[in-house]
């Protein structure tokens, strides 16, 4: 196995984590088994191909395999998002400057934006705004 160069990333986004996996390919990018290009809905379709389209020809040579488990469909696209950004940077090294690039694009390509939803209050409805209290 010497001699081919694996890397496996993590990223988060709210309830969901995923996993990325980038190895020498053609390029080809799967994400919970369904290709990048059949990936629905659009959107996050989009969101999983920035990355790729900011990294260019260095995303042509490699297959990518990411899984994510928990949170909604566009809580998992950013948590693979976040996990292809930071596999495509520990893949070209620090000489190739994708890392400034990245950043100066969009900070959550490799930086987790750990905001949670606010948990419900007990004895309420909602997690900040009260019930108005009628004294009449």
């Amino acid at each position: 196995m010497t001699g081919k160069k694996i890397v496996h990333t993590s990223g988060k986004r709210k309830r969901s984590v995923a996993r990325a996996t980038l190895m020498p390919g053609k390029g080809r990018v799967k994400v919970n088994d369904i290709a990048l290009e059949v990936y629905e809905p659009k959107t996050a379709r989009l969101r999983i191909m920035e990355p790729l389209a900011l990294a260019g020809d260095v995303a042509k040579e490699i297959d990518i395999d990411a899984n994510f488990k928990g949170g909604g469909i566009m809580s998992g696209a950013d948590a693979v998002r976040l996990a292809i950004g930071r596999g495509l940077v520990e893949w070209t090294g620090k000489s190739s400057g994708l890392k400034e690039e990245f950043l100066a694009y969009d900070r959550a390509l490799l930086v987790a934006d750990v905001r949670y939803k606010e948990m419900r209050k007990p004895n309420d409805s909602k997690a900040r705004a009260k019930r108005q209290k009628s004294y009449r």
